[in-house]
C-alpha cells in the first residue's frame, strides 16, 4: 500500500513541476516573441522523409501547462479516491500513458507525430473506460474505441493525401485556399477527424457514454484532453483565412447544433456524470463555433480556462458520488450543502465560472466570445443559438445545483457524509483557484494587446439578459421535474430531448451495430467460409491426399517406384 500511494505522489510532484516550467516558459516566449522548431529525421525514402516534428511556441507551452497541472491534480485526487483499488499501478500507468500522447500530440507539427500522439489517446481512452470491467464498461468502451478510430482513419487518409507534397508538416499548408480543391480535401479530412474526437454530431454518442470510466479519469479525459484534441487541431492546423471556406461553414451549422442539442439534453438528464459530460459536448461546440467564425485565439483561450473549471466540477462530482456509495441520480440527492459545505463552495466557483460569472475564468472567455459574436457579421440562425446555448448552460447548472444541494433530503437512509479528505480537498482548491484567477492570467499571455469591442447599450446588456432567462428558464423545469405523472405526448417530448435527439441509439444500433454485424457475416462467409475451402483447408486436404498416394505408389507398386526413378534420372541425364 505504501508503494501505490507513493507511485502518486511521486507522479504528482513530477507533472506539477513540468506544469510550472510550461508556464513559465510559455511567459518567456511570449515577452520575446520566438519560439522554436525542431526536427528528427526518422528514415528516407527516395524524396519523401519520415521526421517527428516539435513545435515549442506559447500555444503549445500554454496548453502544456493546462494539460499536466490538471494531470497532476487528478493523479493526486485518485491517491485517495481510488485508495481501495488493487490496481492503482496499473491506473496510475495508464493516466500516464494517456498523458505522455497527449503531450506528444501538442508539440506535434507534422501528420506522423501527431498520429502517434492521436493514436494512443483513443486506445488508452478504451483501456480506461472498460477499467472497471463490467458489461456497461465494455459496451461504453467500444463506443468510444469504434467512435475514435474513424478519426484515426481520416488521419491516415489525410497523411496519404499529403504524400505527393513532399512534407507532412502544418506549415507547408499554411495557405490553404477554399478555391484549391487538393487542399478542400484536405482540410474536409482534418476536420472530420477532429469532429469524432470532439464528439460533433452524428459522432456525439461516445462522450456520455464513456462516463463508464472512474470519476479521475473523466475529470482528466473530458475537461483537458481528449476531447479538447479535436479543437486543438484545428487551432494548429486551419489558417486563419479560411472562415470563408464552404466546408468552415457546414462545421459552423454542425457545431452550433451541437451546442444546442447538448444544452438541450443536459437539461433533463439526472445522471450527475452525464449532466457534467453534456456541459462539455456543449462547450465543445462553442470552442469549434467560435473558430468557426474566424476567433482562433478566443477559441484556445475559451479550451484553457474551462479545462479548468470542468475539471473541478468532475471532481466535486466524483466525492459526491463517492460518499454516497456510487449513486449518481441527482432525484435520490437532496440537501448536500449541509453535509458538503467544502464540496458545495468548490462546485458552486465552477458552475459560475461555467456560466460566465463576472471575474471568474470562464468570464473573461466567454464575455469576449459572445461581444465577438455580436460585433461580427453574422445572420439570425448563429444568433439564437449561440444565446439560447449560453442560457442552456445557466438553466442546467441552476438545475444541477437546486435538485442535488438545496432541495430537501431524498436520501432513504443516512449516510456517513464527510468532506473532510484532505487529499480530494486539496487537489480541488488548487483548481478552485485556477478557476477564479486563471482567467485573467491566461488573457495577459494569449491576448496581451488591448482587445477593444465597442457596443451599443442593449448589445452590452444582451449577454446579461440572456443568463436570466437561462435562470428563469431552469426554474421552469424543475417545476416540470416535480410532477408525479405526464400525458404519453409530454413523456415522449421529454424523452427525445433527453436522449439527445436518439443519437446514442443511432450510433449504437445504426451505425456500430451495422458494422459489427458486417464484421460477422465477412468472418462467417470468408474467413471460415472460402478462403477456409479454398485456402488452407483445400491445401491441406490436397497435401493428404498426394502423400497418401506417394506413400501407396511406394509401398505397393516397387516396379513402379524403380521404373519413374530410372525414367526420372535418364531424363536429368540427358538433358545435361
Amino acid at each position: 500500500m505504501y508503494f501505490k500511494s507513493n507511485i502518486c505522489s511521486i507522479s504528482m510532484i513530477m507533472l506539477f513541476f513540468l506544469s510550472m516550467t510550461g508556464g513559465v516558459l510559455a511567459i518567456v516566449l511570449v515577452s520575446l516573441g520566438v519560439s522554436y522548431f525542431i526536427e528528427i529525421e526518422l528514415m528516407s525514402i527516395n524524396s519523401m522523409m519520415i521526421v517527428l516534428t516539435f513545435y515549442i511556441d506559447w500555444m503549445s507551452l500554454c496548453f502544456f501547462f493546462v494539460v499536466t497541472l490538471i494531470s497532476s491534480m487528478v493523479i493526486y485526487y485518485s491517491k485517495s479516491y481510488m485508495a481501495g483499488d488493487l490496481f492503482i499501478k496499473r491506473f496510475i500507468m495508464l493516466i500516464l500513458l494517456f498523458v505522455f500522447s497527449m503531450i506528444l500530440l501538442i508539440f506535434s507539427l507534422n501528420l506522423i507525430s501527431l498520429l502517434l500522439g492521436w493514436d494512443g489517446l483513443g486506445l488508452i481512452s478504451f483501456c480506461l473506460v472498460i477499467y472497471y470491467q463490467n458489461v456497461k464498461s465494455f459496451n461504453s468502451g467500444m463506443l468510444t474505441i469504434l467512435s475514435n478510430r474513424l478519426g484515426d482513419i481520416f488521419i491516415l487518409m489525410a497523411i496519404v493525401w499529403m504524400i505527393d507534397s513532399g512534407s507532412w508538416n502544418f506549415m507547408v499548408y499554411s495557405k490553404i485556399t477554399s478555391e484549391d480543391s487538393y487542399y478542400f480535401f484536405l482540410m474536409g479530412l482534418i476536420i472530420l477527424a477532429a469532429m469524432t474526437k470532439s464528439a460533433q454530431i452524428p459522432f456525439s454518442a461516445w462522450l456520455p457514454a464513456a462516463m463508464a470510466a472512474p470519476t479521475p479519469v473523466s475529470a482528466l479525459v473530458h475537461s483537458s484532453t481528449l476531447v479538447t484534441a479535436g479543437v486543438y487541431l484545428l487551432i494548429r492546423f486551419m489558417p486563419l483565412g479560411s472562415g470563408e471556406s464552404t466546408m468552415i461553414k457546414i462545421l459552423l451549422v454542425i457545431s452550433s447544433l451541437t451546442m444546442l442539442m447538448a444544452g438541450i439534453s443536459a437539461n433533463f438528464e439526472f445522471d450527475l456524470k452525464k449532466i457534467i459530460a453534456l456541459s462539455t459536448l456543449s462547450q465543445l461546440g462553442l470552442m469549434i463555433s467560435i473558430f468557426c467564425l474566424g476567433f482562433k485565439n478566443l477559441a484556445f483561450f475559451h479550451l484553457c480556462t474551462h479545462a479548468m473549471f470542468k475539471s473541478l466540477l468532475f471532481m466535486c462530482a466524483g466525492m459526491i458520488i463517492h460518499n454516497l456509495k456510487n449513486n449518481q441520480d441527482i432525484r435520490k440527492m437532496g440537501g448536500m450543502g449541509n453535509f458538503f459545505p467544502l464540496v458545495f463552495m468548490n462546485l458552486n466557483i465552477s458552475n459560475l465560472a461555467l456560466c460566465g460569472m463576472p471575474f471568474l475564468a470562464g468570464f473573461y472567455s466567454k464575455d469576449l466570445i459572445l461581444e465577438s459574436v455580436l460585433f461580427s457579421n453574422f445572420n439570425l440562425l448563429v444568433f439564437f443559438l449561440f444565446f439560447f446555448s449560453i442560457g442552456l448552460t445557466v438553466s442546467y447548472s441552476l438545475r444541477l445545483v437546486v435538485m442535488g444541494f438545496m432541495s430537501e433530503w431524498k436520501l432513504n437512509v443516512l449516510m456517513n457524509l464527510i468532506d473532510k479528505d484532505s487529499v480530494m480537498i486539496k487537489s480541488m482548491v488548487i483548481l478552485m483557484m485556477m478557476s477564479i484567477f486563471c482567467g485573467s492570467m491566461l488573457m495577459w499571455i494569449i491576448l496581451p494587446d488591448i482587445f477593444f469591442i465597442y457596443l451599443v447599450g442593449s448589445f452590452k446588456f444582451m449577454v446579461l439578459f440572456f443568463l436570466f432567462l437561462g435562470g428563469v428558464l431552469g426554474s421552469g423545469i424543475l417545476q416540470l421535474n416535480t410532477l408525479v405523472s405526464y400525458s404519453e405526448m409530454m413523456f415522449k417530448k421529454i424523452y427525445f430531448l433527453s436522449v439527445m435527439w436518439f443519437m446514442p441509439s443511432l450510433s449504437v444500433f445504426g451505425l456500430n451495430y451495422s458494422i459489427l454485424f458486417m464484421s460477422l457475416k465477412m468472418d462467417k462467409l470468408m474467413d471460415l467460409g472460402w478462403f477456409e475451402k479454398l485456402g488452407s483447408m483445400n491445401l491441406y486436404s490436397y497435401l493428404i491426399n498426394m502423400s497418401k498416394m506417394n506413400y501407396f505408389l511406394q509401398i505397393n507398386f516397387f516396379k513402379l517406384f524403380f521404373f519413374f526413378f530410372f525414367f526420372i534420372i535418364s531424363f536429368f541425364f540427358l538433358y545435361l
